[in-house]
């Protein structure tokens, strides 16, 4: 029976899963797969970690090159996240012929191009199926599935700490704040949470899976992000008044000879599939030319179910020994000049939510209808709310399809006049 060695390099949540799985289902796999998957070394720098896995002193590497320059090691897997050290572990062992796994988004994102060319040079395989959406097949579907289908569109629901907060905002009734210090409490978001919720963490699931739907790694720059941490309760509370929910959406979509590459709070219809997803759960909705509409949904995070996306990787190169040849056009397809040109946020059409505060006085809805007009802006829906204590009058509209840039200048000229109280807030709305 042909035999496997995996390195493992990061013992903790999401490796301590991977290195206890193979160690329990050693046999499970032989007789599935007909392959011998063995563990061979882990590597870790918290030694409280090693300890934890309770694994023979045999299998901990001394350090990292007893996994990346170890000739008896076919796949090293990648596990401690983060550009540095990660992405010198990674280029080190494809140098050395190794075969690499990864739940690396943000390296990827950052320097996908560079690890592709490198894998390219060693004719080596790398797997990322972690990387994005934990449990979810999401790499699998749009690379191997849909690999017919021209994909139109994709929106998803890809960081689980967002998604957790704003599900708690509606079903407790409560603040951005109290619903963050929840997820904290109950393990779903880290005690400093900006990567999640400023928007970054989908921003790099998002160029992953663009990549994969059309063509290429993208510069971060050229990606509008905007996270969910202005996100108000009141404002959740009006946007299901008119039948939507408001999630942090990673948005993907080709028109004409452009994509939009955006992340961002987004009104949606509470009748759409992505509406029912709460918690901590992660989905992708794809539209493809063949197969229409289509989700796929699950859990997003969590040590088995992200060691389980691992696995998946480890047992596609350890059953198929033409791993490299079937992803060398992703490879080669990447070091090209991009098929698409990056549309800007500013050239954005969409429909909006605003709400404006305002004083109680005469007129002031016609002045902001007055403005909004100038810059070519239609009135969907308005509804007004009776003065607080504070005399303060609040005003939100729905508004018809616009250009974005247009409504960042009327809100602007809005913001500016006397009888505006506070900076105006907009939310994207897709359909």
């Amino acid at each position: 029976m042909r035999k496997i060695n995996v390195g493992i390099i990061g013992a903790g949540t999401i490796g301590g899963g991977v290195a206890k799985t193979l160690l329990r289902k050693k046999s499970f796999f032989a007789k599935q797969l007909g392959v011998e998957i063995n563990l061979a070394k882990v590597f870790d720098i918290n030694k409280k970690a090693i300890a934890a896995l309770e694994i023979k002193p045999s299998l901990v590497a001394k350090n990292i090159d007893d996994i990346v320059k170890n000739k008896e090691i076919d796949i090293v897997v990648e596990l401690i996240g983060g550009l540095n050290p990660a992405k010198k572990f990674v280029l080190e062992a494809l140098k050395n012929g190794k075969h690499v796994v990864t739940a690396n988004k943000a390296l990827l994102a950052d320097s996908g191009k560079e690890i592709f060319k490198q894998a390219l040079s060693s004719k080596v395989a790398i797997k990322f199926e972690a990387s994005v959406c934990g449990a979810m097949p999401v790499i699998k579907m749009i690379q191997e599935s849909f690999v017919s289908n021209d994909i139109k569109a994709m929106y998803g629901i890809v960081n689980g700490t967002c998604n957790y907060i704003s599900t708690r905002m509606v079903e407790d009734n409560c603040s951005f704040e109290d619903a963050l210090e929840c997820a904290k409490q109950k393990g779903f978001a880290e005690s400093d949470p900006s990567f999640d919720i400023e928007g970054y963490d989908a921003c790099h699931k998002l160029n992953i899976l663009s990549m994969l739907a059309f063509g290429n790694f993208v510069n971060k720059k050229d990606m509008y992000v905007e996270g969910i941490k202005h996100l108000q309760l009141q404002d959740i509370e009006f946007a299901r008044q008119w039948g939507y929910d408001i999630k942090l959406l990673a948005i993907a979509k080709k028109k004409n000879d452009k994509i939009e590459l955006r992340v961002h709070p987004t009104l949606i219809s509470l009748k759409h599939m992505l509406s029912a997803v709460k918690n901590e759960d992660n989905a992708l909705f794809v539209k493809g030319d063949m197969v229409g509409n289509s989700m796929v949904y699950g859990k997003g995070a969590g040590r088995y179910p992200t060691a389980s996306s691992v696995m998946a990787d480890i047992i596609d190169i350890a059953g198929n020994p033409n791993i490299f040849e079937i992803n060398k056009a992703m490879y080669e397809r990447v070091q090209g000049k991009p098929s698409y040109e990056i549309a800007k946020i500013g050239d954005l059409f969409t429909r909006y939510y605003v709400r404006f505060a305002t004083v109680d006085q005469t007129g002031v809805l016609a002045r902001i209808a007055s403005v909004l007009a100038k810059h070519n802006i239609s009135i969907s829906t308005v509804i007004q709310t009776p003065k607080t204590v504070s005399k303060e009058v609040t005003v939100v509209m729905l508004i018809h399809k616009a250009k974005e840039q247009n409504m960042v200048n009327a809100l602007k000229e809005i913001n500016k006049l006397k009888v505006s109280k506070k900076k105006p807030v907009m939310i994207r709305i897709e359909d």
